[in-house]
């Protein structure tokens, strides 16, 4: 991974969850379009994982109702045209639960979702599965309600997650 390309896209202070979610939002608008985008995400037991997916989710699936999938492993959240899958990786311990939880499928969106964004949480349990072009993002408790967030694009500038 010391060989990928790693472009800045965004570093800030937020002060609250709902700053959290602004900047998931933000982030979100920015994404490609009929493409297949996956986020890895870093950070601490509530550091702000799910804050920055439900922005995310505001943008990319308007009417869902986003909730950590630490007991579903993942949960789908759809619209016309785009699928938000959040995968939580806290209990993945090898490619075998990975396979069984049909991860690699998730990478081959189907017509009706051709902007399919996969935002994985606890991605240091998965560093073998991360595909070549990815966004990382690092969210880092600061005190009781500020957080760090830093996103960077991993992988060459132009292409695509595909």
């Amino acid at each position: 991974m010391a060989d990928r390309k790693h472009t800045p896209v965004f570093d800030l202070i937020s002060a609250s969850a709902a700053e959290t979610e602004r900047a998931g939002a933000a982030f979100a608008a920015q994404l490609p379009r009929n493409a297949v985008t996956f986020v890895a995400m870093y950070g601490d037991l509530g550091a702000g994982k799910t804050a920055f997916v439900r922005g995310m989710a505001s943008i990319l699936t308007p009417d869902a109702s986003v909730s950590s999938p630490t007991y579903a492993l993942v949960n789908e959240y759809r619209t016309a045209g785009t699928v938000l899958y959040h995968f939580d990786m806290y209990r993945i311990t090898d490619e075998d639960d990975l396979l069984s939880l049909g991860f690699y499928d998730y990478f081959t969106p189907d017509r009706r979702t051709p902007t399919c964004v996969i935002a994985a949480e606890w991605c240091e349990n998965i560093p073998y599965a991360l595909p070549e072009v990815y966004y990382r993002v690092e969210i880092q408790k600061r005190d009781t309600d500020s957080r760090r967030i830093t996103v960077c694009r991993i992988g060459a500038a132009e292409t695509d997650v595909r």
